[in-house]
C-alpha cells in the first residue's frame, strides 16, 4: 500500500493523519518531503512505548539535544547509536532485533546504526549484516546504511574493498551499488576518504566490474565515484576513462564517462 502513494511535494502538504501514522511508525515515508517531515523525537516516543522500553527514551534525547547541529542525519545518528548503547548496556538484544525488521523505514535506519557502530562486531560481520539494509527497497535505509558503515570503510580500507569486490557481481543492483557509494573518494553528508583522494586506483577493484552496469542508479554512483576522484587526481580519471571506453564501448559505459568527467570538461 505505502508503494503506491506519491507523497507531498511539501510539507504542508501531507496530511494529517498520514503525518501521524508516520510518526506512529505505522508506515514508511513515500518520498523524502515525507522523510523530511517526520518528527524522529515523536517517532522515538512512540517506538519505545509501543516496545516497553520507555526507559531508553531520556538518554536518547540528552544525547540528540548534545548535538552542536541537529540535521536529519545527525539526530538519526544519535538516536541509532544512543539506541545501541543502551541495548548492549543492558543486554537487550532482543530489541535490537525488533528494530531491524521494523515496519517504518526511519526505524530501520536507526537499526542500520546498531550494526555499522556495534564494536561488538568484526568488520566481516558488520558487512554480512549490512547488506540487507543495502538491499531495502526504501531510499531512505539504502542511504544511511552505507552511511553506518563508512567511518570502518576508512580505517580498514583493503580489507573493505576486498568485501566489497564481491558485492559488485551481486543480482540485486542496491547492493552492487552499495559497493561503489560506500567507498566514494569524497561522498555525500561523510567525511572524505583521503587514502582514495590520493590514491584512487585502490578502488579500480569494485570499480571495473561496474564499468557497464545494466542500471542506472549504479551508472550514477560509478559516475560520482570517479567525478570525486577527478577533483584531486584528473589524469587517472581521464586515463580510466579513456580505457574503459576503447575496451567497453557500451552505451552505459559511455554514460559513465560522461558522468566521470563533467567537473574535469567545465
Amino acid at each position: 500500500m505505502t508503494e503506491k502513494r506519491k507523497g507531498a511535494r511539501s510539507i504542508k502538504d501531507i496530511p494529517a493523519d498520514i503525518l501521524e501514522q508516520l510518526n506512529r511508525g505505522e508506515i514508511e515515508t513515500a518520498n523524502l518531503t515525507e522523510w523530511l517531515a517526520v518528527d524522529q523525537k515523536l517517532l522515538l516516543a512512540n517506538l519505545l512505548k509501543q516496545n516497553n522500553r520507555s526507559e531508553y527514551l531520556q538518554p536518547v534525547l540528552k544525547k540528540v539535544e548534545q548535538l552542536k547541529k541537529q540535521t536529519v542525519n545527525t539526530v538519526n545518528e544519535a538516536i541509532g547509536t544512543g539506541l545501541l548503547d543502551l541495548a548492549v548496556a543492558n543486554e537487550d538484544d532482543e530489541f535490537l532485533s525488533e528494530l531491524l525488521i521494523h515496519q517504518a523505514d526511519l526505524v530501520r535506519c536507526w537499526a542500520a546504526y546498531t550494526i555499522g557502530r556495534n564494536d561488538r562486531l568484526d568488520l566481516k560481520d558488520k558487512f554480512k549484516r549490512i547488506q540487507p539494509f543495502a538491499a531495502d527497497p526504501h531510499f531512505g535505509v539504502r542511504e544511511i546504511c552505507w552511511m553506518t558503515m563508512r567511518p570502518d570503510i576508512s580505517k580498514n580500507l583493503t580489507d573493505s574493498i576486498t568485501i566489497l569486490s564481491e558485492w559488485t557481481t551481486h543480482k540485486n543492483e542496491n547492493i552492487r551499488r552499495f559497493a561503489s557509494e560506500s567507498t566514494r573518494p569524497r561522498g555525500v553528508w561523510c567525511e572524505h576518504i583521503q587514502e582514495l583522494k590520493q590514491n584512487p586506483g585502490l578502488g579500480l577493484e569494485i570499480l571495473e566490474p561496474l564499468r557497464s552496469d545494466p542500471a542506472r542508479y549504479v551508472q550514477d554512483s560509478v559516475g560520482n565515484w570517479l567525478n570525486d576522484a577527478g577533483k584531486s587526481q584528473p589524469e587517472f580519471v581521464v586515463e580510466v576513462c579513456d580505457e574503459w571506453l576503447r575496451e567497453s564501448p557500451t552505451k552505459e559505459t559511455q554514460y559513465i564517462v560522461k558522468k566521470a568527467l563533467r567537473t574535469i570538461r567545465k
